[in-house]
């Protein structure tokens, strides 16, 4: 895995490395204590996943009460992922 911290504090490109072979692949999608280590505070209590279609735009979100990190995962394609610093 490599952390990358981006231009915003708190902001971080993580990239999976991939393994492949005749079989096919594996990755390590999740460790804790690299991520830990990384600077990335756990614990990760919920996972949730979504997929949509070329265009959509999905919302922001803002929470003051139980504030929430995010960890976005690209399976196949790519995004344009905007962070607002508030």
């Amino acid at each position: 895995m490599k952390f990358e911290p981006l231009a915003l504090q708190g902001v971080m490109r993580v990239t999976l490395d991939v393994f492949r072979d005749d079989r096919g692949a594996f990755m390590e999608t999740w460790h804790g204590q690299k991520f830990t280590d990384s600077g990335i505070a756990g614990p990760f209590v919920q996972d949730n996943w979504s997929e949509s279609r070329k265009g959509v735009l999905r919302g922001l979100h803002y929470q003051v009460q139980q504030p929430q990190g995010k960890l976005v995962a690209v399976v196949d394609g790519s995004i344009f992922d905007v962070v607002v610093d508030l």
